[in-house]
C-alpha cells in the first residue's frame, strides 16, 4: 500500500484535507437551487463509499509496504472494526447537522463555527489519546482558532435578515454548534483501529487507513438509513421529503451530491493516510483548518456577506487571520 515518508509530505497531504474539507459544501449549495439537502445527501453518501472501495483497491494494494486492502479487511479484529463502524455513525449523525445548517444559515457560518468548535475538543481528545508534537504550540493554535470561532459567531449574529430569515439564522446556529460537538470525536474512533505508529508492518488485528476509511464509510453509509431518513420525514425546516422525490432526480443533480461525497472522502481518506507521520492530532487539526476555506467560499463565491457593515467585515477580516496563525502554529508543533 501507499505509505508516507516524512513528516512535510504529510503535512501537504493533510492541507489537501483541509481543502476538499472546506469545499465540498460548495456541491450542497449548487444542488440547493432545485434539490433538498437531505436528497442531496444520499448522494453524498453514495460518494464517499464508492471512493472508499476505488483506493482500497488502488493506492491501498500497491507497494510492498504495509498490508494490502483484501488481506487487511480479512485480519481485522472485531474491536478494531466496531471502532472504525461507530467512527462512521458518529461522523454521519454530525454531517447530517452540518448539511442542515449549511441549508439555514450558509457555509460562512456553519463551517467556521461547527468545524471550528469539532477542532478543539478534536485536538484535545486525539493528543491526550496519542500524543504527538510540541503541546505548547499545537494548544495555542487551536486557542487561536477558537477565538477565530467566536468572531465567526459574533459577525453571522450582526447579518441582516428578516424575521423568518433571523430565525433560520439562529436555528442554523444552534446545529452547526451540536454538530461540532458531535464532529470532534469521530476520528479518534477511526484512528484507535489503526496502528499509527507502524503503517510498515502494522499489528496483527489493526486496520491500515484504507481498510479503516473503507469501514468508516460503511458504517457513514448504514447508519443513514436511519438518520437521514429521520431527517427527510421531520425535517428542521420545510416540509418532508420523500424517497420518491429522490428518485425522480436529474441524473445531473445527482452527480453532483455524488461529486460532494468524492471531495470530501479524498479529504478525509488523506488526512488517515497522513496521520501515522504526522500523528492523528496534528492531522485532524490541519484537516479542520477546513472553516477558513469554507467561509472564503461562502464570503467571495456565494456573497453570503454581501450587505454586511464595516464592523462584520472587519470580524471576517480578524478571523480568517487568527484561522491562518492557528494553523500555522499547529503545523509547527509538529516539527519539534
Amino acid at each position: 500500500m501507499f505509505i508516507v515518508e516524512n513528516y512535510h509530505f504529510a503535512v501537504l497531504l493533510c492541507i489537501v484535507t483541509m481543502f476538499c474539507w472546506g469545499s465540498w459544501g460548495n456541491t450542497q449549495k449548487l444542488a440547493a437551487k432545485n434539490w433538498r439537502y437531505e436528497l442531496f445527501y444520499w448522494d453524498y453518501v453514495v460518494g464517499i463509499l464508492l471512493f472508499s472501495i476505488v483506493l482500497g483497491f488502488t493506492l491501498g494494494s500497491v507497494g510492498e509496504g504495509g498490508r494490502s486492502f483484501i488481506p487487511d479487511l480479512q485480519q481485522a479484529g472485531k474491536s478494531n472494526i466496531l471502532s472504525a463502524l461507530i467512527g462512521g455513525v458518529v461522523f454521519n449523525a454530525a454531517n447530517i447537522l452540518l448539511s442542515a445548517s449549511i441549508s439555514l444559515a450558509g457555509m460562512a457560518v456553519a463551517f467556521p463555527l461547527g468545524v471550528g468548535i469539532a477542532l478543539v475538543l478534536g485536538v484535545v481528545v486525539n493528543y491526550f489519546t496519542a500524543p504527538k508534537g510540541d503541546p505548547v504550540l499545537l494548544f495555542l493554535g487551536v486557542a487561536l482558532v477558537m477565538v477565530a470561532v467566536v468572531l465567526n459567531g459574533v459577525a453571522a449574529g450582526k447579518k441582516k435578515k428578516s424575521d423568518t430569515a433571523a430565525q433560520s439564522n439562529k436555528k442554523g446556529i444552534l446545529l452547526a454548534m451540536l454538530a461540532g460537538v458531535l464532529m470532534a470525536f469521530f476520528y479518534r474512533f477511526v484512528a484507535a483501529a489503526m496502528d499509527l505508529e507502524n503503517f510498515e508492518q502494522p499489528a496483527a488485528g489493526m486496520l491500515t487507513p484504507y481498510s479503516a476509511f473503507f469501514i468508516f464509510s460503511t458504517g457513514i453509509f448504514l447508519s443513514n438509513f436511519v438518520f437521514n431518513t429521520l431527517v427527510m420525514k421531520k425535517p428542521f425546516e420545510g416540509a418532508p421529503v420523500t424517497y420518491n422525490e429522490y428518485f425522480k432526480g436529474q441524473f445531473t443533480t445527482h452527480l453532483v451530491g455524488v461529486l460532494g461525497g468524492l471531495i470530501w472522502a479524498l479529504g478525509t481518506s488523506l488526512s488517515y493516510i497522513a496521520a501515522g507521520k504526522a500523528g492523528a492530532a496534528i492531522s485532524y487539526a490541519l484537516g479542520q483548518g477546513a472553516p477558513m476555506i469554507a467561509a472564503l467560499w461562502g464570503v467571495f463565491i456565494w456573497k453570503e456577506f454581501k450587505e454586511a457593515s464595516k464592523l462584520t467585515n472587519l470580524l471576517l477580516l480578524c478571523m480568517f487571520l487568527l484561522f491562518l496563525s492557528g494553523l500555522m502554529f499547529i503545523v509547527l508543533s509538529g516539527g519539534n
